[in-house]
This record gives structure tokens, sequence and C-alpha cells, in this order.
């Protein structure tokens, strides 16, 4: 069973109550440099010098994708090794440096090394942010503490929409970065000084098991051992739909909203509002979960998402595109963080940072074909409609994937 710090005589419980909001501090600036690109591509493609048509864009969005794949495949099982807060500040102040470098990339080359190199430590900070959350969790709150994590996700992409609109006009694609890259100089030295170690981490390193010992030799074999093996295959598959859907929405709904006649600060504000319905619908999922469970609520969000991505094909007068677009925020990016809610209940504490890492790490290949497949549909001219409803598809499979996980094996 789970052990949670809740020792109020600990030498660390005065650092325990920085966990939630540091770890969500640094998820909000992950949200905020990994939507950035949606907000810039609509600029950059009708800048004559770059030369940049919709298949290059979804070049320089998948190659950032690949680090975040890399970093989130290197950095659960690094941390779940060497300790989550050294690995968390490292990801932190990578990142954010990178990030700065993009504001001055002369061209979509140097701007796609740029965005693989930034991706390793951004794909790093979730896994890691997930298990230190969910082990200073109360009792019984484990969905809902991970769910209002990722809203910090969310409210940094509103974050990125809203600066959009203020900064690139009078200042600048450029601005978008230099302004992703601030927060870290004050986020960095509190988490240097305030985050405290995982208490399982620090436990387990101190054991003299032999069965320790093997575990840090390969954390990836704890994931088939244990009746564990379907679950991890179907996580996998739950987490590519999921992020396919997160990536593809936040990186091209401007554009198809402006190929389906909208103006590009209509576009961006729904782009606002699908991020706005996504942190209302963490905060409703996380009470659901809490209450029904979180395998059946996850099922349910993926349906609710499906219907309301097939609902988007259909041009509403006014104010009803808006509600459509905010429907479908509420289900469609909380369902994926229900999924790693599962992973974090599901697994043992001295797996939890690794099942999570190669969740989200496999899960990047649906967050890279994400932005491939949006740019497909534009590059024919058919993303709208016809990407809502292969959206649609997705989030079908998603509750698929959750429902293959089966029942949770016997724990000790």
């Amino acid at each position: 069973m789970t052990t949670r710090q809740t020792d109020s005589a600990s030498p660390r419980a005065a650092t325990a109550g920085w966990v939630r909001p540091l770890c969500w501090s640094a998820v909000a600036l992950e949200g905020f440099d990994l939507v950035v690109l949606g907000v810039v591509l609509p600029v950059l493609l009708r800048d004559p010098s770059w030369d940049l048509d919709p298949a290059g864009a979804s070049v320089v969005v998948t190659v950032g994708l690949l680090g975040v794949m890399v970093g989130a495949l290197a950095v659960g099982p690094i941390a779940d090794i060497i300790g989550r807060r050294a690995t968390m500040i490292a990801t932190v102040a990578g990142f954010s440096v990178l990030t700065l470098a993009c504001a001055f990339a002369p061209n979509p080359e140097v701007l796609g090394v740029l965005r693989f190199l930034a991706g390793i430590g951004l794909g790093g900070v979730l896994p890691v942010a997930l298990a230190l959350v969910a082990e200073y969790a109360p009792a019984g709150k484990g969905s809902s503490a991970t769910t209002i994590l990722m809203t910090g996700y969310h409210v940094g992409a509103v974050l990125t929409a809203l600066l959009g609109i203020l900064l690139i006009g009078p200042l600048g694609w450029q601005a978008m970065f230099v302004a992703g890259a601030i927060p870290a100089v004050i986020l960095l030295p509190l988490i240097i000084m305030r985050l405290p170690e995982s208490a399982e981490f620090l436990q387990r390193r101190g054991t003299r098991d032999s069965s320790w010992r093997r575990e840090r030799r390969n954390p990836l074999s704890s994931l088939f051992r244990d009746g564990l093996a379907r679950p991890t295959i179907a996580f996998w598959i739950a987490s590519f739909m999921g992020l396919l859907l997160v990536y593809g929405l936040n990186t091209w709904l401007p554009e198809i909203m402006r190929s389906a006649g909208y103006e590009l600060g209509a576009a961006l504000a729904l782009l606002l509002v699908l991020n706005i319905g996504a942190i209302l619908g963490l905060l409703l999922a996380g009470t659901v979960a809490n209450r029904i469970g979180v395998r059946p609520a996850a099922i349910g969000w993926f349906a609710a998402g499906t219907l309301f991505l097939a609902l988007l094909s259909i041009r509403l007068p006014g104010i009803g595109v808006y509600v459509s677009v905010l429907l479908a925020g509420i289900f469609v990016f909380s369902a994926q963080v229900l999924v790693y809610a599962y992973v974090s209940q599901l697994y043992p504490a001295e797996a939890r940072g690794t099942a999570l890492g190669t969740a989200s790490g496999i899960g990047r290949l649906g967050a890279i074909a994400g932005p491939i497949l949006g740019g497909a549909l534009l590059q024919a001219g058919i993303a709208y409609p016809w990407g809502f409803y292969a959206f649609a598809v997705v989030a079908a499979l998603g509750a698929v994937g959750v429902a293959l996980v089966g029942r949770a094996p016997a724990r000790t």
C-alpha cells in the first residue's frame, strides 16, 4: 500500500505543502510551451520570409513532440532511480532556456531543432509532477489531485491564447517565447528551495532489499509483472488516443477555424474557450472519478468527447460555436488526465514514475500523430468538417482503450 507523507512532526512537513503548487506551476509552464506553436503558426504561415506551409509547420511541431516523447520515456525511469526533485529541477531549467532561444530562431529548421531539445525537458515534467502529487494526495483524493494538477496545463494554454491576442500584433511572434521563459526565473529557485524529495524514493533508496536493487537496474520490468502487462498495453493505447486529441486540437484548431471562415481573433478566442472548457472539465472529472471510480469516469469522458467533437462539424451561428467548443473542451482534454489518474492508482509506488513516464511517452506518438493528421487534412483542404469527424473516432478508440485495462490486479 502506498504511504502518504502526513506526519506533521516530520522535518519535511514544512515543504510538503509546496508539492502541489510547485508541480502545478511547472505543469502550467509546460502547457504554455506546448501550446505556443498553435498560437504562432497562423502568423508564421503568412510570413513570406519563412516560406512555411502546413506540411512544413507539421514537421516543426512533430520534431518538437519527438523530443517530448524522448524526454517522457527517459525521465520517468530516471526519476525512479535518481530522485524526482533533481529531475524536476533539471527539466524545468532545460526547457525554459531552450524556449527563450526559440525567440531568436531565424528559420523553420533552427526552430525545429530548438523545439526538439526543449521537448526533452518538457516531456519529463509531467511524469515527475504526477508521481509527486499522487504520493502527497490525501487518501481517497488521488483522482481529484491529479485532475487539479492538470488544470495547470490548461491555465498555461489559456494564458498562451490570451497573450497571443495581446502580444503578437504589437511585438511579433517572438514575444510569445520570451513570455514563456520569464516565469522560470521565479519558479526554479522556489523548486530548488522548497520542493521535497519523494518520501517513497528516500525510503526505497535506503533499503538493502535485493528486489529494490533489481528494480533500480530495470524499472521497466515492473510494468509487465504481477498481472500488469495487459493494463500497461491498454494504457498506452488510451494515452495515444488522448494525446492525439490534445495536441491535434491545440495545434490546429485556430487554423481549422480560419479555414472555415473565421477571422484570426475569433479563431484564437475559440482556442481560449477550448482550454477554459478543459479547466472546467478537469475540476468536474476529478470529483466524478472520486465518487464513481476513475475507470467508468474515463470511459464516460471519452464517450462524451466523441459526441461533442462530432457536433463541432456543424457550423453554428453567433455564440453557438463557442458553446460547442466549450463542451468539447470539458470532455476531450480531461479524458486523457483521467488516464493518468488511473495509472497513478493502479501501479505500486516503486513503479509509478516509470508507468506514468511510459504512458506519457508512448502517448506522445499520438501527440505527434495529431498535428500530422490536422496538417494533412488542412493541406488537402478538408480539415473542416472532416477533421472533427476524425477526432471523434479517435475519442471513441480512447474509450475502448480504457475499457481494455480491465480491473486492477490485487496488490499488497
